[in-house]
């Protein structure tokens, strides 16, 4: 593939991964910096599935995982942690865990996309 197209398909991924939401302005400034591997900051909410539920604990990890997501700008991360956030503090455990599959949902498709974006840059 010639330089000039492999530049062109990564300006365009790059700028739909911000129309759709994915990632926001902070994360231009990590697009200078080499991805070294993935995170994985979901791993520490496992302890949720304990019973009974410790909403204070939860609230704790969502905010770590959004402060992680906001500092990547992974924007839909953030904002289902936001989300999480709100139901821990009414105790909704339910609704806990549904933004939890979300903040899942969102960073597996958020990393595929990166990785993409890296690929064609590669």
């Amino acid at each position: 593939m010639e330089l000039f197209q492999m530049q062109k398909r990564y300006i365009e991924y790059n700028a739909s991964m911000f129309r759709e939401g994915y990632f926001d302005d902070q994360f231009k400034q990590l697009q200078q910096l080499q991805y070294g591997g993935s995170p994985g900051f979901v791993a520490e909410v496992v302890s949720m599935d304990e019973e009974p539920k410790d909403f204070k604990k939860m609230d704790g990890y969502a905010h770590k995982i959004k402060g992680s997501s906001a500092g990547v700008g992974a924007q839909r991360v953030r904002d289902a942690c936001i989300a999480f956030r709100g139901f821990c503090d009414e105790q909704n455990a339910e609704e806990c865990m549904r933004c939890l599959v979300q903040a899942k949902q969102e960073y597996a498709i958020g990393k595929d996309k990166l990785h993409h974006l890296l690929m064609v840059i590669s």
